[in-house]
Order: structure tokens, then sequence, then C-alpha cells
């Protein structure tokens, strides 16, 4: 049964991508979807490209286990400042302004907003050398499920997935995704429910694992009198800081926010984003707090190692390996969907930078919208196979710095254009040097964070801390740079805002 609900499940995603294979035949339609995406579909591709196997498997296991029940208020951050308030301050001036300057990227918007081919090809850069081992990372987690529901070996999964999410991206575009994403974005909305009932059942429902959860202590972490079950947990300052990597580090990500390039029009952005928190609260949401039920299963010798160290990896799959194999069929289901769907997001926006910002009219002069689209198939495939052999290598040898590498490459991006990006939708006075300045020291201090950690302060020693003072630097760094260097001419700055005007 587990086997025949998922070859219909890929079946349905390869037909969708040769379906809309008909439709992407120039740059607008392959990489935005014809700007004419509806709410929907918007709203479920920003989610579904948001929450990964990352999230469900990894970090709900971390978190949940450093922070117990208050581990939960990552999902509600990620609903309300990853989804709700990006919407409301990103939506409707990102959608307006990316296509007054006909932009179908972040460094080609940054490239038109600044009028600096040099600062689109940085910005490309940054894309495309921290982007990789996000996509490897994808595929951590996977391993323990499949091996617990199908009993097969780890590198299949990831040629399998590497394959499937090929075939449908390169057929069909972004729209392919779209379709697809909204449909797995339906699976991951049901299934969390479910099997968070599930799960919560086998500890005698969700009152007595409440019970359980204030009985919970770890003297060696100095955690005692109920705190994994109280409000805020044990570590306040720790878990602020991974509501707003988490969180607020998504309106930096260019995958996320060229969702709102596709849009179809500005009336769909208020239904899109009450679509969007929605989906967060209960996936994210959802997510961690079963994730903060982990320490009831601390006496399970399978989430620690030889060394007695906790796998985090392991916690998720070990609550959910009782339950039937319906259960455990929906729940690779929801893991796969939640990875396929974020994975096709990386490798779209990777390939698509690489084409337009960095080859194209640099490299290759004359590119027609044809030869376009056809390097942008090639590159989607090359970023894939890339993906799964660093997955691969990391799971055959061991090496535990990739997965390190995804905190460096999310505060890295996140730190380098959310700043410029968002004061470049709103202030004419906004600088170019200002942008440089900021993708600098983001992407210097995250590599020094990565190679000289000892050096740093104690507080931003952690990827995650380190992330955030990035992200948060960037709001300073930008407008006290731009206040005493060279602005744009008042002409170009009026035909560029002139498009808030209609």
């Amino acid at each position: 049964m587990k086997l025949a609900v998922l070859i219909l499940y890929f079946a349905i995603l390869i037909g969708i991508g040769f379906y809309c294979r008909k439709k992407s035949t120039d740059v607008n339609s392959f990489v935005l979807g014809g700007r004419n995406v509806g709410p929907w579909l918007t709203a479920f591709s920003y989610g579904t490209s948001y929450f990964s196997a990352v999230i469900f498997v990894g970090y709900a296991g971390q978190f949940g286990w450093k922070f117990g029940l208050s581990s939960t208020w990552i999902g509600i951050g990620n609903a309300i400042i990853g989804s709700l308030l990006a919407w409301v301050i990103l939506g409707k001036r990102t959608r307006t302004m990316s296509q007054h300057l006909n932009s179908s990227t972040m460094p080609e918007f940054f490239g038109n907003r600044f009028s600096s081919s040099a600062l689109k090809i940085c910005a490309s850069v940054i894309i495309f050398v921290f982007m990789i081992p996000y996509t490897a990372s994808l595929y951590n987690g996977l391993s323990r499920l499949f091996g617990m529901a199908f009993n097969i070996d780890y590198s299949v999964c990831i040629i399998l997935m590497t394959v499937l999410t090929a075939i449908y991206v390169t057929a069909g575009g972004y729209m392919a995704t779209a379709i697809n994403d909204f449909i797995q974005g339906l699976i991951m909305l049901f299934g969390i429910v479910i099997i968070i009932v599930a799960v919560l059942k086998t500890q005698g429902g969700i009152f007595q694992a409440f019970e359980d959860m204030k009985a919970v202590q770890d003297a060696s972490a100095g955690v005692t009198n109920g705190e994994f079950a109280s409000v805020f947990g044990p570590d306040v300052i720790g878990l602020l800081f991974v509501v707003l990597l988490t969180s607020l580090g998504t309106w930096g990500l260019p995958q996320m926010v060229q969702k709102f390039y596709a849009i179809t029009d500005e009336k769909a952005i208020f239904k899109g984003t009450v679509i969007s928190t929605v989906f967060a609260l209960i996936v994210a949401g959802g997510c961690y707090f079963l994730g903060g039920f982990g320490r009831l299963f601390a006496d399970n010798p399978n989430i620690y190692s030889a060394e007695g160290k906790v796998i985090y990896d392991a916690i998720v799959p070990e609550m959910l390996s009782t339950l039937s194999p319906a259960l455990i069929a929906l729940v690779v289901i929801l893991v796969l969907s939640a990875s396929m769907s974020t994975l096709s997001a990386l490798v779209f926006t990777s390939s698509s930078t690489l084409t337009i910002d960095f080859l194209k009219d640099n490299f290759i002069k004359d590119m027609s919208q044809a030869k376009q689209v056809r390097c942008i198939r090639v590159f989607i495939v090359v970023f894939i196979v890339i993906s799964a052999v660093i997955a691969l290598i990391q799971y055959n040898s061991s090496v535990t710095f990739i997965a390190q590498l995804m905190g460096i490459s999310w505060g890295a991006m996140a730190g380098a254009f959310l700043a410029p990006f968002m004061f470049s939708l709103y202030s004419k006075k906004i600088t170019c040097a200002s942008c440089w300045v900021c993708f600098i020291f983001s992407t210097v201090l995250m590599i020094l964070n990565m190679t000289a950690r000892p050096y740093f302060p104690e507080i931003l020693q952690s990827p995650i801390n380190c992330g955030v003072f990035a992200m948060i630097s960037g709001f300073i760094i930008v407008p006290i740079v731009s206040s005493f260097t060279k602005k744009q001419d008042s002409e170009t700055l009026s035909q560029i805002f002139k498009c808030y005007n209609k």
C-alpha cells in the first residue's frame, strides 16, 4: 500500500510537469508563470518553499528537545513575521516595482533598481555560492524516515527525489512547481494535523502528554520545575534568536521574495496573505508543537549515538515509528512533499539567477528567450545533481559541516539582501554603495563564523545568532552608509518610483 501511494503521488507530479510544458516557452512564462499566478497557488508555493524536511525532522526535533513545548513559538513566529508581515510589507510593493523594472529575479531587481550590472552580478554570485549547501541540506532527515517506512537505502531515496524533481521542474517551469506546491501543501496541511493526533494518542492524549512534559527535567542542562512545559521554556533568549532567523530571514531569501513577482495582481495579495498565514500557522506551528514533546521519548535508545549524544534528526522519526503503516506512508509523503517543493524552489532560483543575471549579457551576448529557457533547464538539472552528490558525500562520510552550513547559508543570504531590498522598495535615499557594504559585511561575517568561530563572542558563535546579527546589522548599515554616499539622480528615482502612483 505504501509503495502504491508513493507511485501514484510521483505520477501526478510528473503529469503536471508535462501538462505545463507547452505553456512555458519564454522566460516570463517559465520563470514567473507569466506573472499570472493566483493567490492560492502563490500562497501555497510560498508556504511549501518555506517548510521542508529540515523543519519537520531536523529543526522540530532539535528545538523541541532544547526548548520543549515553547518551541511552538517558532511556528507562530513563522506565521506572523515570516508570512503575515512579509506579505503585508513586501508583497504589493515587490510585485509592483519588480514588474515596473521588468525584473524576474532578485539580482536583476538590484541591478535595475540601482542601475548597476556589477551589483546584479555580485548578488547572483552570493545566491550561487550559498544556495547549493542549503539545497543539499534538504535531503537531511529523509534517510531515517525512508529506512523506517520502506527499509531502503538513503542513496536510493536521494536519487529518486533528484530525478523526479528534475523532471517536473524542467518540464513545466514555475507554473508546474506552483501547481505541485498546491497539491503538496494540501498533503502537508492535513498530514500534520493527523500525525499530531496519532502521536499524542500513543502518549495517552494531549492532556496526559502535557502533564508528562511538566515532569521532565534535565539536570545536565540545568532545567527543572517543569520548564519544558512552560510558556517560554528554559531558554528565552535562544528561542528568540531562532524565531528571528527562521521568520525574519524569509524576507531576504530570493526563493521566497520572488513568489511576489509572479502573483496575478495586487488584489490577489490580500487573499494570499491570509492563506499563507493560516498555512504557516498550521504546518510550522504543528511541526514545532509535535517536536516539543520529543523529551517524552528520551528513553528510546535509537535517538542516541554510540557516545550517548542525542541525534536530533532521529527524534521525530522515532516518535512516528510506532504508527500504523498507513500513517507512516502519510508521513513519508508529507516529508517528501515538503522537501521536493522547497528543492524545486531553490534550484529554480539558482538556475534562473545564474542564467539571467550572470551569463546573459555578461558572458553570452544576444541570448534569445528560447536559449535562456534551455539554459535554465540545464542548470536546474546541474544544481539538483550537485546537491544530491553533496548529500551523498555527507551521508557516506558522516561529514557534519554541510548540515551546519545551512544556517550559514540562510544567515548570509538574508543578512545580505533583507535590508537593502526592503529599503529600496520604500526609500529614494538608499544608495548602491550601501547595498555593497551590506552584501560584503553579511557574507564575510557568516564565512568567518564558519571558519573562525572560536574567535567570536560566545553569543555569536552560534550560526543562528550570528545570522540574526547580520540581518539586524543590515538595518543599521544601509541607512548610515546611504547618508554619506552618492545617491541616484532625481530623474531616475522619479522614473523608478512612479509605479506606485498608479
